[in-house]
């Protein structure tokens, strides 16, 4: 694809060239990677920098940044590496010859541990500065270390202070090592903050007057901050497609599993008219759908779990909201244990009826998990939030586009982002695809056990 940045997004590239060391605060959906990829390949072209690190949370780190690279024109003759898999697969990803390497946060500490603090690295791209807002974490011990070593430094967010400007300090040391915010966390909160403790142990801190602007002012030459609504000129409906891969264990059994129903049911059902078998289909289909969002039933309704990989992507998508509220549509009733067993720490609930409403159009609620058959009609959500995640997206497009419009109606003040999670190579694609073809449910389900039943009994 041919890039053709958008004014904000030619502003954002620039602060990148112009201040080696800086933050940038964009909301989710303004297109940081890019720009920030963008900015990379000018300065490369310039001959300033040779070598950039990224670390990204782990699903980030998998795939967004390779994505990005490989989806511009512009980016093609960029070489991005994964730095991921086990330590000898790390190793032999760092002595690959390549322009950025791209690593989990969680792999950090090894990395600054394997080159002894001194990064060989000319940028460092924090994606995600928020997940080092804790000063007593190991992930900030190793960045504080290491972000002296290197020349340039970029850190990507939406909001850096969802909980509160106590949470800056941190963040703010990795991108200056203290210049603007000191050197040590006690004294930034003694300086700004009245602290209340409990047993001696601060339970809240609280902004001291007019310090709020003073905090803000300190670090504004080199963080820039732009929010969607301000600067968005994209529609105001954003849907983006998240590719989950599953591993190739779990798709190695996705296959067999889905060869073994498919079999089983052409078996059953060879004789049954087109309305019957459309019918017989969307149980085959849930099956299908069920294992690629990570659980199964069984014939008693007992659930086993197959894998997380969904649910981690969604926690990651969680997070990088940043303090704002997400509405998350799930397909199946067990998928909603594992979804709050995963987002401990956040305030989930499930939609049952007008208390969880009311709750999430006051910002009482996190995460709000619906059924968008129970959601997708009349109920007025936009006060709440403009997030949604599908867990699974389903084969209704009525149901799809009207769940959608609970949030996307009059009175929401902000672009609302849509965010589908697709298991790539499962019933995912095939579900999809029906509702960006407009196809009726019916027609999407038979078009789809066709074309298993010809992948399948073609083989046989």
């Amino acid at each position: 694809m041919i890039y053709k940045p958008y004014e904000y997004q030619q502003t954002a590239m620039r602060w990148i060239i112009d201040h080696p060391r800086c933050g940038l605060f964009l909301d989710m959906g303004l297109g940081k990677t890019v720009s920030t990829l963008t900015a990379i390949q000018n300065l490369m072209d310039n001959c300033e920098v040779s070598r950039t690190l990224v670390v990204a949370p782990k699903k980030v780190a998998e795939t967004t940044w390779t994505t990005e690279a490989q989806k511009w024109e512009h980016l093609k003759s960029l070489k991005v590496v994964k730095v991921l898999g086990t330590e000898k697969q790390r190793c032999m990803a760092l002595q690959t010859k390549a322009d950025v390497y791209v690593t989990g946060r969680d792999n950090f500490v090894w990395l600054v541990g394997k080159y002894g603090g001194m990064l060989p690295f000319d940028v460092l791209v924090i994606d995600e500065l928020t997940s080092f807002k804790s000063s007593k974490s190991e992930r900030f011990k190793a960045m504080r270390i290491a972000v002296p070593t290197v020349k340039r430094v970029i850190g990507l967010t939406g909001t850096p202070a969802p909980n509160g400007l106590i949470d800056l300090w941190a963040q703010m040391y990795c991108l200056d090592m203290g210049e603007r915010l000191g050197k040590n966390v006690t004294k930034y909160r003694e300086t700004y903050f009245e602290t209340h403790k409990w047993n001696n142990i601060i339970v809240r801190c609280d902004v001291k007057k007019g310090c709020e602007d003073i905090i803000r002012n300190k670090i504004a030459d080199i963080c820039l901050s732009m929010q969607a609504k301000d600067y968005l000129t994209l529609p105001d409906l954003l849907t983006h497609t998240i590719q989950v891969p599953l591993s190739a264990s779990t798709m190695e059994k996705y296959q067999k599993f889905e060869k073994e129903k498919v079999l089983e049911f052409a078996e059953e059902h060879k004789d049954e008219p087109s309305n019957i078998l459309a019918n017989s289909a969307a149980g085959l289909m849930n099956k299908l759908a069920q294992f690629a969002n990570g659980a199964i039933y069984d014939e008693d309704r007992e659930v086993h779990e197959i894998h997380n990989d969904k649910v981690d992507k969604l926690a990651e998508i969680i997070e990088a909201a940043n303090g704002n509220s997400v509405l998350v549509f799930y397909q199946f009733k067990h998928d909603i244990p594992r979804i709050i067993k995963k987002l401990k720490g956040y305030r989930v609930e499930a939609y049952e009826g007008e208390k969880q409403l009311v709750a999430w159009n006051k910002g009482e609620i996190d995460v709000l998990l619906a059924h968008p058959a129970s959601t997708a009609y009349g109920l007025n959500m936009q006060e709440g939030g403009h997030y949604i995640v599908w867990f699974g997206v389903g084969w209704n497009l009525e149901h799809y586009q009207q769940a959608n419009a609970r949030l996307h109606r009059q009175g929401q003040k902000h672009p609302v982002t849509v965010y589908k999670l697709i298991c790539p190579n499962t019933v995912d694609e095939r579900a999809d695809a029906a509702l960006s073809s407009k196809t009726g449910v019916q027609q999407g389900l038979l078009d789809s056990l066709n074309y298993l039943m010809r992948k399948y009994q073609g083989e046989v």
